[in-house]
């Protein structure tokens, strides 16, 4: 409740932050559960299309962004399996 009677912009701004999201925090605090994993699916996506652009022949675009999710998944894949040090 500090962070109210700072009359800062900053402040002020991070409150409303707060309030306008309470029930998601709350579901994070209360869960665990985060769009984490679903987030970085989305930018794993749109890097790899990045790196296909400029492609004129649509099936080797098509191509170059299957190779590359397999790459990845199989490079998750293999890190998830290894034993810790």
């Amino acid at each position: 409740m500090r962070v109210l009677h700072c009359s800062l912009a900053q402040t002020t701004r991070l409150w409303r932050t707060i309030c306008r999201w309470w029930k998601e925090i709350e579901v994070l605090i209360v869960t665990g559960a985060t769009t984490g994993k679903g987030e970085a699916n989305h930018t794993s996506i749109k890097h790899i299309k990045w790196t296909a652009r400029g492609y004129r022949n649509s099936d080797n675009y098509k191509s170059v962004i299957l190779m590359r999710s397999a790459v990845r998944t199989a490079a998750g894949h293999s890190s998830r399996n290894q034993l810790p040090h």
